[in-house]
């Protein structure tokens, strides 16, 4: 009480909002990415995977896996009091595609995740990305018993820009995930200071 009168806390903060997609082809770690890091109990739009289904999903390589996102994958990590970051996670199969347009609306980055066993498998999520000028970073999920490659060797399988990020990662460990993501923070920023520079010059 001050001079009789209760003292009222400041009104909450607003937070600031980031979002991330996580994206790449059919069974590469996203659901598990997404996962590893969310404070809260990630949403998971996951459906059995069907004998419907068996002509359009390439099983080749993921024999273990009987489920698949049909919609997203979404996570929470609140990293300040004003600052929260969402991780969307994009489905992976092709028919699922009319859902990316969605998802990237005001996007700040992405990762692509990549398994160097179906390597042409996140082909069109980097092309996806490339075309929209939306920064992205590859990360590279090194699964037990696959084969190890050099990063330039990936790529220059993947034909990626000089400046596009590309990190090993495991979509298991937490705090290889956040490696990742801030990666994909730091690649943005240097993006939008590069635009801001063309633009002031």
């Amino acid at each position: 009480m001050i001079f009789g009168r209760s003292q009222r806390g400041k009104p909450p903060v607003e937070p600031l909002t980031l979002k991330i997609l996580v994206a790449g082809g059919f069974g590469v770690g996203k659901t598990t990415l997404v996962g590893a890091v969310s404070e809260i109990r990630p949403l998971r739009t996951e459906e059995l995977l069907t004998e419907a289904g068996r002509p359009v999903d390439d099983l080749s390589g993921v024999e273990g896996k009987h489920t698949t996102t049909v919609a997203m994958d979404f996570g929470r990590i609140t990293l300040r009091q004003d600052l929260v970051l969402y991780l969307f996670g994009t489905p992976g199969q092709e028919r699922f595609w009319f859902m990316w347009d969605e998802l990237s609306e005001g996007a700040l980055g992405a990762v692509v995740l990549a398994d160097t066993r179906r390597l042409e498998d996140c082909f069109a999520a980097v092309d996806y990305f490339e075309r929209r000028s939306i920064p992205f970073l590859v990360g590279v999920n090194c699964f037990e018993g696959s084969a190890r490659y050099p990063a330039d060797s990936v790529r220059r399988a993947l034909d990626l820009d000089a400046d596009v990020p590309l990190v090993m990662c495991d979509a298991r460990d937490r705090e290889s995930v956040k490696e990742v993501l801030i990666g994909v923070v730091q690649h943005a920023k240097a993006q939008a200071a590069d635009r801001r520079r063309a633009v002031a010059t």
